[in-house]
């Protein structure tokens, strides 16, 4: 039996962010059905929800960072929920964003908000498809000095990304997948 936070999660991304039709993906692909995560991670409910599953998967996974984040706009609610759900159920962990790349002003960084190099964190995603977003994210965590503990995901739509992550030694974990929405 899922937990009722989990059960609520499901029952959120169905009736906000699960669209059936013919859909062309972000990684070429092409699917039956789309999940814009967004209209679900950027709500109140939400962003509640998936601040408590994502902080007690972590903690189960045995992840200890001192952030979360990933390549942004689709991973930015996924950890700031997370982030603020953490304030009240210590050690307090902060989030960054990842740019698709690097400013040309400013610090000229890809790795922003709160994090510096030698930090362990633990990327975030709103959908795992191929892996490819998580993977941009990493690599640049890497070369901004950073630790990549594992890959937290709300969704894994059981394309093969989980798969893709494992085989680069990432551990994923997914609040639900496209089977349990009954998509597949």
């Amino acid at each position: 039996m899922k937990p009722p936070d989990s059960e609520a999660l499901d029952r959120l991304l169905l009736e906000r962010s699960v669209r059936r039709g013919h859909f062309v993906l972000a990684s070429g692909r092409t699917s039956t059905f789309y999940i814009d995560c967004r209209l679900t991670t950027m709500s109140a409910a939400g962003l509640v929800l998936i601040g408590r599953l994502g902080l007690d998967a972590l903690r189960e996974a045995g992840w200890a960072p001192r952030g979360v984040g990933g390549l942004t706009m689709g991973a930015d609610p996924v950890a700031y929920a997370i982030a603020a759900a953490s304030a009240s159920r210590p050690p307090v962990l902060d989030a960054f964003s990842v740019r698709k790349e690097a400013k040309a002003h400013g610090t000229g960084r890809r790795v922003e908000g709160n994090f510096t190099a030698g930090d362990a964190v633990v990327v975030v995603e709103d959908v795992i498809t191929t892996g490819g977003s998580a993977l941009k994210a990493i690599e640049a965590i890497r070369e901004e000095g950073g630790t990549v503990l594992g890959v937290l995901a709300v969704v894994d739509r059981e394309e093969g990304g989980r798969a893709v992550l494992e085989a680069a030694g990432h551990q994923v974990v997914a609040l639900t997948t496209s089977t349990r929405l009954g998509l597949k």
